[in-house]
């Protein structure tokens, strides 16, 4: 008997009146001490699969119309509320997507772990508390003793990533569902999560359902594969027949979509359209009652960049390295010592009132688009708000023309401009807060890591799109990214950064080919480990 068998499962979703499928006819097994991936695209019915196994769908937005699934020979669907809490965490845990918004804000990481033990486990106090901290050693987190008392928001992606894990092992679960357990850490912290749940894996004997739409992490860890789209199963195999023989075009196309080729090459002898000398970014670190300043967090450290007219400067590093830091500086929009020049002008010391004509010119593409897209306003609203900003309302059905433009420019269909950001897939939404950006027609924008939360096929479109808006219209592009198959297809130099210092800069075949320093070095081989163990299949 299989851990887990789900058999014709089919999940629908309440919507204007209807129920509207999301999973349709899915079977599958999990055997004990496995690892079965989930692989496919956004919106293809994987994350709900999963929380179906734990029952944790918005009932009555969401039903079962069909289908069982069984843990231990137990089924689970339409089990009580009350009997499910028991299989929670006791048989069945799941570490899920973004830990930052998965944590509590307001509880230290000691009473969030402990909670968990207290109502599954039934542990006094103390016992808990011994418990914790062999969880977090388990994990691998540094500095046990000071991250008890710790939030949230104090601890890096990765930090927060493992004390996921240690919530998620607290019961000694049968199955753990990983949810894109490493899409938003950088390279080198992912292949440290990796190693670590492939190793509580054989000490646990646990088995591992594994969401993702990362293939080289799928062909790494998994003994099994179901590929997923919309909706349904279209092909399930071994790992390693699946990778060297896919029968599906869909399995296919997913085999092949990675950002591809290399930026054209440019003139080097372009003048400079944004440039910073000694650039500093410190915080200040304040104890004791009064709040004195006993150090600092020195977040950007005397760092100096150029970036020519038509280039892209991709800036790389792992997280709280600076890279963010460093370009919203350079857009004057935190606090900074030191020179900045934008197209030969001085505006370090620039006022915010001689600074706005100057900020159509110079734009930024958020990491999020859900977050960095107002719910509340409609994408034609969202778009035009710069326009009114910096050139008054004018005529409203110009605006609208000037609106339908930028959409189609950026592969949105025009009447898009009067729905929501809820209305639109990941890849969608981040075209639109491109199309944001374009319609003031800037000279220089900052993409601050555009594709980390997108899906392999959708990171190629919109690194397709960069290219193709960059070549169009001579753009200058700062790609902060910890996606080093995404730098190397679209920038022409390369900044490796750590602890606010560049340890590497050069042009990006030089960096990517002959890097100089191990810390360079130990990023590549991250990266590309995983590249490396799924080469071949583009040619199969």
């Amino acid at each position: 008997m299989a851990l887990v068998e789900i058999n014709d499962l089919w999940v629908t979703f309440k919507s204007d009146g209807k129920d509207v499928p999301a999973v349709k006819g899915v079977t599958f097994n999990i055997e004990k001490g496995e690892t079965v991936a989930l692989v496919g695209e956004s919106g293809s019915g994987k994350s709900v699969t999963a929380l179906s196994i734990l029952q944790l769908l918005p009932y009555p937005l969401a039903k079962h119309p069909k289908g069982s699934i069984k843990i231990n020979g137990m089924e689970v669907v339409g089990r009580p509320q009350k009997e499910m809490r028991n299989f929670r965490g006791n048989h069945v845990s799941m570490i899920f997507q973004e830990p930052m918004t998965s944590l509590n804000p307001l509880h230290t990481i000691e009473k969030q772990i402990n909670e968990t033990l207290l109502v599954h486990k039934g542990m006094s106090p103390k016992e808990a508390a011994t418990r914790v901290r062999e969880l977090l050693e388990l994990v691998g987190l540094d500095a046990v003793d000071e991250r008890l008392n710790a939030y949230p928001h104090q601890l890096s992606g990765g930090q927060r990533q493992r004390v996921m894990i240690a919530m998620a092992l607290a019961n000694e679960p049968e199955l753990l569902i990983a949810d894109e357990p490493t899409t938003a850490l950088d390279v080198t912290i992912q292949a440290q999560i990796l190693e670590l749940l492939m190793d509580l894996q054989k000490r646990l004997g646990m088995a591992i359902l594994l969401i993702t739409h990362d293939l080289g992490i799928v062909r790494k860890m998994a003994k099994d594969v179901c590929v997923m789209t919309q909706g349904e199963i279209v092909e399930a195999n071994s790992s390693k027949e699946l990778f060297s023989r896919p029968r599906h075009a869909y399995t296919k196309m997913l085999l092949e979509a990675e950002p591809k080729g290399l930026p054209l090459r440019k003139n080097d002898a372009l003048p400079d359209v944004m440039t910073c000398r000694n650039l500093k970014v410190y915080f200040p670190i304040k104890k004791g009652l009064l709040k004195r300043t006993v150090d600092y967090v020195r977040a950007v450290d005397d760092i100096s960049v150029n970036v020519k007219q038509g280039h892209t400067v991709g800036i790389v590093g792992e997280s709280g390295s600076g890279k963010s830091t460093l370009g919203l500086a350079m857009l004057r929009l935190i606090t900074s010592d030191g020179e900045i020049q934008f197209e030969g002008r001085e505006i370090q010391h620039s006022t915010w009132s001689e600074l706005r004509p100057l900020r159509a010119e110079m734009q930024i593409v958020f990491q999020d688009p859900y977050s960095s897209l107002s719910p509340r306003l409609s994408v034609g609203q969202i778009i035009e708000e710069g326009l009114i900003v910096h050139e008054g309302r004018g005529d409203r059905m110009e605006r609208r023309d000037r609106i339908s433009d930028v959409l189609k420019e950026v592969g949105i269909l025009p009447d898009a401009q009067d729905r929501y950001p809820h209305e639109f897939s990941g890849g969608q939404r981040q075209r639109i807060a491109i199309a944001r950006a374009l319609i003031l027609k800037p000279k220089f924008i900052v993409l601050d890591e555009p594709t980390s939360a997108l899906d392999m096929s959708v990171q190629a479109q919109i690194v397709d799109l960069l290219r193709d808006l960059q070549n169009r219209h001579n753009l200058t592009y700062l790609f902060i990214s910890h996606d080093l198959k995404v730098v190397r297809a679209i920038a022409d130099s390369v900044i490796v950064m750590r602890a606010g210092k560049i340890v590497e800069q050069g042009p990006s075949a030089q960096i990517f080919d002959n890097p100089e320093t191990d810390y360079t070095k130990a990023l590549m081989k991250a990266a590309f480990d995983l590249e490396t163990a799924a080469a071949g299949v583009v040619s199969s």
